[in-house]
């Protein structure tokens, strides 16, 4: 594929439903290890992971789509991903590959709805429309805070 990563996008999946997030975000896929708790953390932190000595909050990102949570399964895939101040993990079903924003037509979420969030935009693929996240957007500034306070305990 060319283009830059920021022209491209990695498609993931909650249950039956596909998201996606700027591949330049995006560090490495691995598979899914024991979350261990993170007291006070935001909602939608599930806990923390080691990763090659890091400590890395893991995000569900059910939480933020409006998804009841569930447990962890050996099949899940962890999103190691880039945010402006930390370096993250997301908890996702499947990873299912990457595509081209022009082959997606991706519509920005401002002409949709104000405000949508952390959602960037949506596309529609085969068929599937898949809302496109912002990471940077993820956690609020007060969340953020609250994560680095937990992050140092």
């Amino acid at each position: 594929m060319s283009g830059s990563l920021s022209d491209a996008l990695v498609i993931f999946t909650l249950d039956e439903h596909h998201f996606a997030m700027c591949l330049g975000a995006v560090d490495r896929v691995v598979g899914a290890v024991e979350i261990a708790p993170l007291p006070d953390a935001p909602a939608g932190v599930r806990g923390v992971i080691n990763v090659q000595g890091k400590i890395l909050p893991v995000f569900d990102p059910r939480v933020r789509c409006g998804m009841p949570s569930r447990e962890l399964r050996i099949s899940d895939q962890f999103i190691i991903a880039r945010t402006r101040r930390r370096e993250v993990a997301l908890v996702v079903d499947a990873v299912g590959g990457v595509v081209r924003r022009g082959e997606a037509n991706v519509t920005p979420a401002a002409s949709i709805l104000p405000n949508f969030g952390a959602v960037e935009g949506v596309m529609k693929l085969d068929g599937d429309l898949i809302l496109v996240h912002d990471i940077d957007r993820f956690l609020t500034m007060d969340e953020a805070e609250r994560l680095q306070i937990a992050m140092e305990h």
